[in-house]
């Protein structure tokens, strides 16, 4: 169930913070939905550790997690100090180097279409953090509207959509 509400509301963030680059949201208004995002999410990956029931599993899911929960948090920070966002930029090709291994590891691993949807999720969110990248570190501001469609779209069809779907349960068999 922590699975659905973590996915439901990072589909929202993606789907705001898309809009947000094509000019549909202003800059005082974005950092709402990511503070509140980045630290539900961080709730979520607090309790996954450090929780009942804790495992190595579990710790490392909790790491994955905040890879979100910060990147939210330090976009809304960016907005509240007008800050040019390069620090960001940097932090968001370590992510996306990072995701490759999950993305791999979880398509050789997958056992279940839920597996493979996943590892492909993440292979997507790598796209995703690379296009920030680029725009925020390398100054590539040519690529904002195509990142923010991008965003708009991953936010539903890996997120919004999916975790909607296993918190009505129409989603079995999804771990």
């Amino acid at each position: 169930m922590l699975l659905g509400l973590v996915l439901f509301w990072v589909g929202a963030v993606l789907c705001l913070n898309g809009l947000w680059l094509l000019g549909r949201i202003g800059d005082r208004e974005i950092p709402i939905i990511n503070t509140f995002v980045g630290l539900l999410t961080l709730a979520v990956a607090l309790y996954s550790a450090f929780g009942p029931g804790a495992d190595p599993a579990t710790v490392k899911s909790a790491a994955l997690i905040c890879l979100f929960s910060f990147t939210y948090i330090w976009v809304a920070w960016n907005r509240w100090n007008n800050s040019d966002g390069r620090g960001l930029g940097w932090f968001c090709l370590f992510v996306a180097i990072t995701t490759v291994p999950v993305f791999i590891q979880g398509f050789v691993q997958a056992a279940t279409i839920w597996d493979y949807w996943l590892s492909l999720c993440w292979l997507s969110w790598c796209v995703l953090w690379f296009l920030f990248f680029l725009n925020l570190a390398l100054g590539r501001s040519s690529l904002a509207k195509p990142t923010g469609v991008i965003c708009v779209l991953q936010g539903i069809y890996t997120c919004w959509v999916p975790g909607y779907l296993l918190l009505t349960g129409a989603m079995p068999g999804a771990h």
